[in-house]
């Protein structure tokens, strides 16, 4: 088998639905989540956290906390590393996540860390917050991202905005990205109709049931460990190094199981703080978030203020597409503005097509990713918009996506030009689809949406080891959030043609394997998939280098084989097929251990497109919505294990519904979050949710040996549009602002009529 051979079908465990290996550790309650572990002579940490939304902080005051007996260390701004340098514009820095981690000169949101105490219990450590003095000056706050945007909000941080933003705007609009081709003007003026309309989206949390914890120790010489639930250790590691100034392979980072993530643990919040705390006490330090804390300081996703403006002629041709997308990503750079825009308009192949995205800063927690970051709500607003010029013009909504669809071959509205994707065969599926053609009762709609994400690449490495029994070994750097260690095991199974059940598949630590990028972007099935591959493959060259020798002949002469080094043809000579297990069985005599390793950055990790079917009801005495089907359609590439890719469709389906219905974060007058519990902010629960059914699409991705696509992330895309489209078609009025709760939707039905 070539190295570069694409293999689509004829697979002999790819695609088959084994038990997950993790399964029996996680229902026995065996495997160990982030708050599991425990070390002799461990302390409990806690942070003090600020109560207003901005303020600059005058004085603190630790020493009647220090004066405690229970109190070990006591832990502010000044106890970490004053060479992290702030550069302008560059996303991820390490001087905005230090600055979030722990306040420096200003708080700037409600529940902003400002200092942190070690002592030997959690009820001391608590204790002990409130003795810790702080005097604040209160500064004006701004929540709302257009207020934000204008000339007399307060500014929250100068000098933070990059090159991008044009002369004149204000200091909280920090970065700015454009994109497009044609002439938008022109291609307004061929349409029969233009619509244009303004929508709004609510931050949302991932809503994770794992609240963030971890236990670190830092000793007196510099070298520490971490054990912590994240969504990729390496960048923990680099992260925690440089905000404490140590070296880097100093800190070794473990990643616990993981009970959701989602996006939401792609970076750091209290690890660095528990770090230094363990520094300063000289004793290893526990840290775990309560749901208020994760709420109140974690990463949401952004919220949104967007205006479309879409043309179409009568025969449903779109002549042109404008969107302008401002996302607040708290307080610091980092809202996904330029994927909002750049997802907008992706699934159409546009002539005439502009997208601006605008990051703007407010005072709130600063954001971390959810599940394709941006692109659902862009989704929201460009697919409502298509629905109401189909409603006026009184077209087949599936019909005009599918007249308009991207293909291979379209220049996509952010560039370049799409490979092979399979948004047309999503389409047609869902033409086909019972679901499409069922009846719907009175005061039911049906809402119809597309949805697009990038998926990613990533720095990777995976490190393949046999054992003498034949059995093997995977060593992967990416935390498992969505079955990847049954996919990896799956594909090592493939390449190596022997049975699933004989490969055991491990996260590796920072100290045992080459750096991997975090489990995000849906690029672990592919980068890591792709890296076990490689990694099995480039074991399969030893085993059939072991056989040529054995046999006497040329390596090039040996073929592998269902798990077996065969002679490559009649010439080859003739030899009985030398099953895997053989040639392990000696390799101490042979030549020594066998193994493969690969790493990379791979970089054809292919775009994901999938078309979601939704029938909503709405009461319109009570406002109250119930989502009473639901179909998801999505191409997936190659489905690896089918069961875990229908979850991640159904997954995200659900996360969607409440997005669209209930989740928000409220703020009060005084910029305070007001319901930072999951009692005041409501996440679907099974009663809230029918049956999801799903459709996998299998277009190949040309960048991966199976063609695997990434399923994590656009299963979010297209609910929040199918939904709203659903709702305003069962409510009569068009919904424009999310969530789409029992108020709003008695307010709209009382403005229309």
């Amino acid at each position: 088998m070539a190295l570069d051979d694409l293999k689509t079908k004829d697979f002999a465990f790819v695609g088959t639905r084994p038990n997950r290996p993790d399964g029996l550790d996680k229902v026995t309650g065996r495997a160990k989540f982030g708050a599991d572990a425990y070390a002799p002579g461990m302390l409990h940490g806690a942070i003090l956290r600020s109560p207003h939304a901005h303020a600059r902080i005058l004085r603190i005051d630790t020493s009647k906390a220090e004066a405690l007996k229970d109190v070990k260390a006591v832990v502010t701004r000044a106890d970490f590393s004053d060479k992290v340098p702030f550069e302008p514009g560059l996303e991820g820095e390490f001087w905005n996540v230090l600055e979030n981690v722990m306040a420096g000169d200003k708080a700037l949101y409600d529940g902003h860390a400002v200092a942190a105490v070690a002592a030997t219990s959690a009820l001391a450590a608590r204790d002990a917050l409130k003795l810790i003095e702080v005097e604040y000056e209160i500064l004006p706050h701004v929540t709302d991202v257009d207020k934000a945007m204008l000339a007399d909000a307060p500014v929250i941080r100068e000098g933070a905005a990059d090159y991008s933003v044009p002369e004149g705007m204000h200091p909280n609009v920090v970065r700015m990205h454009e994109s497009g081709h044609g002439d938008v003007a022109a291609g307004f003026a061929e349409a029969d109709l233009v619509v244009e309309d303004h929508f709004t989206t609510e931050a949302t949390h991932q809503g994770y049931i794992e609240p963030h914890a971890c236990l670190a120790t830092l000793g007196m010489d510099g070298k520490g460990e971490l054990w912590c639930c994240t969504q990729g250790h390496w960048i923990v590691q680099k992260t925690c190094a440089a905000l404490l100034g140590i070296e880097t392979a100093n800190l070794r980072v473990t990643a616990s199981e993981i009970g959701g993530g989602f996006g939401g643990k792609t970076t750091v919040f209290i690890e660095p703080v528990a770090l230094a705390l363990s520094r300063k006490a000289n004793k290893p330090v526990k840290l775990v978030m309560s749901r208020s804390e994760v709420f109140r300081a974690t990463g949401p996703t952004a919220s949104a203020s967007m205006d479309i403006k879409i043309g179409m002629k009568k025969d449903g041709t779109i002549t042109a597409a404008e969107g302008i997308f401002r996302l607040q990503g708290g307080a610091f750079p980092g809202g996904p503005a330029e994927f909002t825009a750049m997802c907008a308009f992706a699934p159409y192949s546009l002539s005439n097509v502009r997208q601006v995205g605008y990051d703007v800063m407010t005072n709130r927690p600063k954001q971390a990713a959810y599940r394709a970051p941006g692109s659902p709500m862009a989704a929201f607003a460009v697919e409502s918009v298509i629905d109401e010029l189909c409603n006026q013009l009184g077209l087949d909504p599936i019909e005009v996506r599918l007249k308009n669809a991207s293909r291979e071959g379209t220049k996509a509205s952010y560039g370049p030009r799409f490979q092979q994707i399979g948004l047309v065969q999503t389409l047609e599926a869902a033409k086909a689809h019972p679901h499409l053609s069922a009846p719907l009762k009175p005061g039911q709609g049906r809402g119809i949406s597309c949805g697009f994400w990038f998926n990613h690449g990533g720095e990777t490495s995976v490190s393949l080891a046999l054992s003498e029994d034949g059995s093997a070994q995977v060593m992967v750097g990416t935390p498992d959030i969505g079955g990847s260690r049954a996919s990896m095991a799956l594909m090592a199974a493939e390449v190596l043609g022997i049975p699933y059940d004989n490969i055991r598949v491990t996260i590796a630590d920072t100290a045992t394997l080459g750096y991997n990028d975090v489990s995000h972007g849906s690029r672990v099935t592919y980068a890591s998939g792709l890296a076990t591959i490689k990694a099995a493959r480039h074991a399969v060259e030893k085993l059939c280098e072991r056989a040529a020798k054995k046999w006497g002949i040329p390596v090039d002469a040996v073929k592998w084989e269902n798990g077996c080094a065969v002679p490559s043809g009649p010439n080859a000579g003739d030899f009985d097929p030398l099953p895997l297990a053989d040639i392990t069985a000696n390799m101490g005599q042979t030549g020594g251990p066998i193994s493969g390793h690969f790493e990379a950055t791979p970089e054809g990790a292919g775009v994901s497109f999938a078309t979601h079917i939704v029938d909503a009801e709405v009461d319109p005495e009570t406002g109250k919505t119930r989502v009473v089907r639901y179909t998801v359609i999505q191409d997936a590439g190659k489905a690896i294990h089918p069961t875990y890719v229908e979850g991640q469709f159904q997954g995200g389906a659900a996360q969607g519904i409440g997005w669209a219905l209930n989740e928000e974060y409220i703020y009060g007058e005084d910029g305070r979050l007001q319901n930072s519990v999951f009692l005041d902010y409501r996440i679907p629960v099974a009663s809230d949710l029918p049956m999801i059914d799903t459709v996998i699409v299998e277009v190949p991705n040309p960048g991966h040996p199976f063609g695997v696509r990434g399923v994590g992330e656009t299963s979010i895309c297209p609910p929040l549009a199918a939904i709203a489209n659903a709702v305003s078609a069962a409510a009569g009025v068009r919904m424009r602002n999310l969530p789409m709760s029992p108020p709003r939707i008695l307010s709209a039905l009382k403005a229309d009529g």
